[in-house]
Order: structure tokens, then C-alpha cells, then sequence
């Protein structure tokens, strides 16, 4: 069964109550929409991955359970075995491998997205829509900046899909900008 984008939304919001953590997850799915595109992958498929990769995180956040216990429900759901392997693959801790372009690309962009929030949030627009890539490769270069991202792995990550560093954060933040007004990174919350 190939689930609908709306059936994938629903899981995650059954799941996840937090705002921050589904705005986080329609990031990673606008990412990986547009490494759909790229790598001519199912965009539906890819971005529902991304939607649902973090969808367990709220209830069970311990190395142990996540993403264990998403996988369990999917398969229970009886979601395809590629989006289950993705969803595992996207953390080092379980020993999963990155065996498809969408697993690799799902490992490559969900803590990009989340670096890249954090750039827009410290500009006085906190927009999306204004934020240079040079603005981001410089932050990526103040360790003091984000401190628990590990630049090493998004460095290993966009090697995995073979995308010179800058080139994918541009990608992400074009893909990004797609959605920067429903995730209130567009300039005109104070307006």
C-alpha cells in the first residue's frame, strides 16, 4: 500500500503534537521532494518518508525506541518496505544501511534542515526567503554556532549523495523556501 500524502500527515500529527517537530518534519519532506526530483525518485513516496521519519520522536525519543518504533507501526500499516528502510537508515545508532539514493538523500538533508532554520531564526527578518547560501556555509564554519550538529556528518552526508557541500545547501534552502510562509520563515510574522 503506498500511502497518501494526507493519511502521512495525519500518522505524523497523531503522533507528534509539538509544532517545532512538524514543522521540522514538512522541511525534511520539501527536501526530500525536490531530491525526488533530482535523482528521479517517486516524489510522494520521498517526501512522505521525509514527512514520516521522525514521526515516533515525541513519544519515544531514547536511541533505543526511535526510530524502532515508527518502523513497527508502519509495517503494521503495512507502509512499502523502502520507506520503513529509509526512515531506519536516517540514524547512524540503528546500523541500518543507506542502500537507495531516497535513504541516502533522507540522511543528507534532515539535519541540514534543521541548521538552516536556525540561520534564518538568528536574521532580523527571520525569513527564509532572504537568506543567502553564503550567509549559511559561513555559519557552518562558526562551531560555536548550532554546536550539536555535527558538521562532519553533513559534510559525510552530502557525499553519500554526491553533491558538492554548497550545491546541497542551496537545494535544501530553494526546497525550503517552498513552504517558508506555513512555517512562519517568511518575513511576515511582525509585519
Amino acid at each position: 500500500m503506498t500511502p497518501t500524502r494526507e493519511q502521512a500527515y495525519d500518522l505524523l500529527t497523531t503522533h507528534t503534537q509539538n509544532p517545532n517537530l512538524v514543522k521540522h518534519a514538512l522541511c525534511v519532506e520539501a527536501a526530500m521532494r525536490g531530491y525526488a526530483r533530482r535523482f528521479e525518485g517517486d516524489e510522494d513516496t520521498w517526501g512522505i518518508t521525509g514527512l514520516l521519519h521522525d514521526f515516533d520522536y515525541e513519544q519515544h525519543p531514547s536511541l533505543e525506541e526511535h526510530p524502532f518504533v515508527g518502523a513497527e507501526i508502519l509495517r503494521g500499516l503495512d507502509y512499502p518496505d523502502e520507506i520503513i528502510e529509509a526512515i531506519l537508515g536516517h540514524s547512524d545508532h540503528t546500523g541500518v544501511a543507506r542502500t537507495t539514493p531516497m535513504a541516502r538523500s533522507l540522511y543528507a538533508v534532515d539535519e541540514l534542515t534543521g541548521f538552516i532554520v536556525a540561520c534564518a531564526l538568528v536574521r532580523p527578518s527571520k525569513s527564509l526567503l532572504d537568506l543567502p547560501v553564503k550567509s549559511i556555509t559561513k555559519k557552518f564554519k562558526d562551531k560555536a554556532f548550532c554546536r550539536p550538529i555535527d558538521r562532519g556528518h553533513l559534510r559525510a552526508a552530502a557525499e553519500e549523495i554526491d553533491v558538492p557541500m554548497r550545491d546541497h545547501v542551496e537545494n535544501v534552502l530553494e526546497a525550503m523556501r517552498g513552504i517558508a510562509s506555513e512555517l512562519g520563515l517568511d518575513g511576515e510574522a511582525g509585519a
